[in-house]
């Protein structure tokens, strides 16, 4: 979104369903506590649909995207250390700028932030204040007793904010809040009954005067989530939020959040990199494709494309260029389980902002191929442009900007 950076919030109870593990307790048990495995890895998947006013009028409506993957990496006296990824994507769903809307459903890549943390049985954080994420701190926050249906309580929390684009404070933005807790008893998700939780908080800030800089003068809001809880597995599995937060700016305006979000944990099944690798090479060779490179990457495994053709300054594909993607299709279409990126990469010719956006856009015709022919849903892909930022070959050499005008596809172990 182009509007106010990182304003549409990565959504807040995501971030605190990160490590929710309880103790196995039987289902007649309403003690709450996190317990935290070494080396468990998962991660957490959240859609936010959100409409965003200017003055009271609708400007634009997008969805939100976020992905965070975290490893217990230790557990010292009950309390689990945690290393997490936070990703964002982006795609907009109507523009009141925009007489034509873009009809692209896949999702741009936005953000990405690593953090690191400490959470103990019941639902401290402890973090180190250079990290942004997660946003939403010690939330939940259990008490140290049985709970009991209706049983209610208060724990204090806070959100943290990335403004450092937006209006020029660097460091993270801290707003203090008291969230309020119900036990609800069991609420049904996904054809199934799961123990609930509501969550409900205010917030309300007056951040300082930036100079040079368009500033919030206040910011207020409020939340409400509903959380689904597993005995058996120990996690929760689930949640469901309503927001509505409203930034008044320095300059006069009033930016207006008003959405809805979901979230669901997933445990991370470790990918075999050697394996997949050894597999797609062997697919490749059978159907006979040309210029693909495959390669283990820190995300999972890329497909690198060294010669798709398009159209010179297009994002319109060459005829026959489909025959290729086709045969790529098969091979993605093995592995189910697992999401897509697609990189755009241009050879240096134009200027940073037009590569840019010329390889964004190639990017995007890939991953609408790929969404057409069944391979992935929209949700599950993400794209993003990287211009001439990451060549791999000489760009004075024909044959260095040949590969340097790739496409690849990485299929993601998160």
């Amino acid at each position: 979104m182009r509007y106010i950076e990182n304003m549409n919030r990565i959504s807040s109870i995501a971030v605190f369903l990160l490590f929710f593990a309880l103790i196995p307790v039987t289902a007649q048990s309403d003690i709450f506590e996190f317990r935290h495995v070494k080396g468990a890895r998962y991660r957490i998947l959240s859609v936010v649909d959100q409409a965003v006013f200017i003055n009271g009028y609708l400007s634009h409506r997008g969805e939100t995207l976020n992905r965070i993957s975290v490893e217990v990496v230790d557990v010292i006296d009950g309390k689990g250390l945690h290393k997490a990824v936070f990703q964002s994507s982006e795609r907009v769903i109507y523009d009141s700028q925009v007489p034509v809307q873009n009809t692209s459903t896949v999702f741009r890549w936005a953000r990405e932030y690593d953090s690191v943390f400490e959470r103990d049985r019941l639902g401290h954080l402890t973090i180190d204040p250079q990290y942004f994420m997660p946003v939403v701190r010690n939330v939940p926050v259990f008490p140290d007793r049985p709970l009991n249906i209706l049983d209610r309580w208060s724990a204090e929390g806070h959100e943290v904010h990335d403004f450092s684009t937006s209006f020029g404070i660097q460091e993270p933005y801290r707003i203090p809040f008291v969230a309020h807790y119900v036990y609800v008893g069991e609420r049904r998700w996904k054809d199934k009954l799961y123990p609930a939780f509501s969550v409900n908080y205010r917030v309300a800030s007056s951040p300082p005067a930036v100079h040079g800089w368009v500033y919030p003068t206040r910011i207020y809001g409020e939340f409400d989530q509903i959380v689904y809880w597993d005995h058996i597995l120990g996690q929760a599995v689930a949640y469901e939020e309503s927001f509505r937060i409203t930034f008044n700016l320095s300059d006069r305006r009033v930016f207006e959040f008003r959405g809805m979000a979901h979230a669901e944990f997933v445990e991370a099944e470790e990918m075999d990199r050697e394996k997949i690798v050894t597999e797609i090479i062997k697919e490749i060779e059978r159907l006979e494709i040309k210029d693909v490179q495959v390669t283990a990457t820190d995300e999972g495994i890329s497909l690198s494309l060294d010669d798709i053709r398009f159209h010179p300054d297009s994002d319109r594909m060459l005829p026959g260029e489909e025959i290729k993607l086709e045969r790529i299709a098969e091979i993605l279409r093995r592995y189910p389980n697992r999401d897509i990126k697609i990189s755009g990469h241009a050879a240096l010719a134009g200027t940073r902002e037009y590569l840019l956006d010329l390889s964004q856009r190639r990017a995007r015709t890939i991953a609408d191929f790929l969404i057409s022919r069944n391979v992935r849903s929209p949700d599950r892909i993400v794209v993003q442009g990287y211009g001439a930022d990451r060549p791999i070959a000489d760009n004075s050499t024909e044959e260095g900007m040949r590969r340097n005008r790739r496409v690849e596809i990485t299929i993601l172990e998160n």
